[in-house]
């Protein structure tokens, strides 16, 4: 093997016999000894005027290949092994299960909502006849929030375990080979939901279990340790071990942790809104006006510190849409997501402010449940400026800045239709004063990104978990419940798909140390 870095234009790193023949020239080696190749890692370089595409690449000469990943990875028959309760199917649950198998554990996967087939139709209804359903819609199902919000599969750090580990499950179960080396990949909504179908066949392949419209309603615990736990349909499943991985919009688990008196604390997080341009603005700004016949839809990533508190970019989806989050009824939320193209006419992003638990409307260090009240607040305020309905309340940006009503207002992606609201009056001050600021700061740094043609969508409020499952440091499992593992967003302990399955993966880790014990 042979391994170059090569510097290119978008242009030369868009045909792979230009890669090849550049990467062989800088290697030293025979264009036509070459059998095989692997890109291990790509970026675009925007910050000066020409555009410049990193790559890394390795070549195989006469005959060698690439060893196969799956060999790395063996799920073997787990039909008569030790059983473990996993409660979600989001990427927590999911790795959750699928480290399970590699350990030698049958797991039994529960999961509150539908299959991500009967759970296209509910996002349907809700997207066209505003229809939610409380238990199938962008947040609950198959996969969990991370299925219909684009595939981000990028993490602020590696200290929460192996990173590549993730992104070559992913590309097993049948994600394309770019998500192994790009500096910030995504596998796209479109093609989320039959890789999460393939994790789910894995599972059963291996003997373990599935089950949909189970929603755990109770747990049982005796002396310290769970026995079983409970469903609204009336079943019990027995449990030496439970991994709960519910994900942070699960408001009925908190309240069920906190009647069993386990430990819960508030913790921070970020609300505000999503702002949406047409996408080939951000384009131009981003990459200074150049042709982006070669380029991905542009992606920023913009943070600032206003009045003591960090307003930044979340979830930024390139040529995507903005889609209604809602998991209750007289309530509404939006997120963003976006297909594998990442070439629809908009793009969007939230724009979030820092919140701390002493800046919570209702703070009290007694209740662990008040971060999450001042986010239901939030909802309930979006949903009536909304009309009462799962419109959105909108306005464009620079009259949000400007604090004045959008009398007319910019199409847009969301698809159950717009309501124009004076979102600078009724969002908390806190949050909009420091979002106006915010938004002049990124003007300076993505000259025009403050626009006409801008619109902001209130509101965005699930950024991550309100409340915390407070962990031993040790064992991973739940303070005063030995058995009883949290991980993932909902646990407060992760903050996107990455990270939630890196989580997944050390609380089955945990198991197997506690059933060593």
């Amino acid at each position: 093997m042979q391994q170059t870095d090569l510097i290119l234009s978008p242009e030369e790193a868009f045909y792979e016999e230009t890669v090849l023949k550049k990467a062989a020239s800088a290697a030293g080696v025979n264009f036509h000894d070459i059998t095989d190749f692997r890109i291990e890692r790509k970026s675009v370089d925007a910050r000066k005027k020409q555009i410049l595409i990193n790559m890394r690449v390795a070549l195989f000469l006469k005959g060698e290949k690439p060893e196969s990943i799956s060999k790395s990875y063996q799920y073997g028959d787990v039909s008569k092994r030790p059983a473990v309760v996993v409660v979600g199917t989001g990427p927590a649950g999911l790795f959750a299960a699928l480290r399970l198998i590699e350990l030698g554990f049958k797991p039994i996967v529960l999961e509150r909502g539908r299959n991500v087939t009967d759970r296209k139709r509910d996002i349907a209804a809700l997207n066209t006849k505003q229809i939610l359903d409380e238990d199938s819609n962008y947040c609950f199902g198959e996969g969990g929030a991370g299925t219909f919000s684009d595939g981000k599969l990028y993490t602020r750090s590696d200290k929460r375990g192996n990173i590549s580990r993730i992104l070559e499950i992913f590309y097993l179960h049948g994600a394309a080979d770019n998500i192994l080396y790009e500096a910030r990949p995504h596998i796209g909504t479109d093609k989320l939901p039959k890789i999460v179908s393939n994790i789910r066949q894995r599972i059963l392949d291996s003997g373990g279990q599935v089950h949909f419209s189970t929603k755990m309603t109770d747990i049982k615990i005796s002396d310290g340790k769970v026995t079983s736990v409970l469903t609204q349909d009336g079943k019990e499943f027995q449990a030496e071990a439970v991994i709960l991985a519910t994900g942070h919009s699960a408001e009925d688990v908190y309240k069920l942790l906190k009647d069993k008196k386990i430990k819960l604390e508030p913790k921070g997080f970020a609300m505000g809104v999503r702002v949406e341009h047409p996408r080939e603005m951000i384009d131009s700004i981003f990459y200074h006006n150049a042709d982006t016949t070669y380029l991905p839809s542009a992606s920023y990533s913009l943070v600032s510190q206003v009045k003591e508190r960090g307003v930044y970019s979340f979830c930024m989806c390139p040529g995507g849409q903005i889609v209604p989050s809602a998991t209750q009824k007289g309530y509404n939320l939006v997120n963003g997501m976006s297909a594998a193209a990442r070439r629809n006419y908009w793009s969007n992003a939230g724009i979030v402010v820092e919140i701390r638990p002493e800046d919570f409307l209702n703070f009290n260090p007694e209740n662990p449940l008040c971060g999450l009240e001042y986010q239901k607040e939030v909802e309930r305020l979006t949903f009536i400026n909304g009309g009462s309905s799962q419109k959105a309340p909108a306005q464009r940006l620079t009259d949000f800045i400007k604090g004045r009503i959008s009398g007319t207002l910019a199409e847009s992606s969301y698809v159950p239709g717009l309501v124009s609201s004076p979102v600078h009056f009724w969002l908390p001050d806190f949050i909009s004063s420091r979002l106006r600021e915010g938004f002049k700061e990124f003007d300076k740094r993505m000259k025009g990104f403050v626009s006409e043609e801008a619109m902001i969508l209130a509101s965005e409020t699930r950024t991550s978990s309100p409340v915390r499952i407070v962990r031993d440091e040790n064992s991973m499992s739940c303070l005063n419940v030995k058995n009883l593992f949290p991980c993932g967003e909902g646990a407060g302990y992760a903050g996107g798909i990455v990270s939630s399955a890196m989580d997944g993966e050390k609380a089955a880790e945990a198991v197997k140390k506690f059933f060593e014990l």
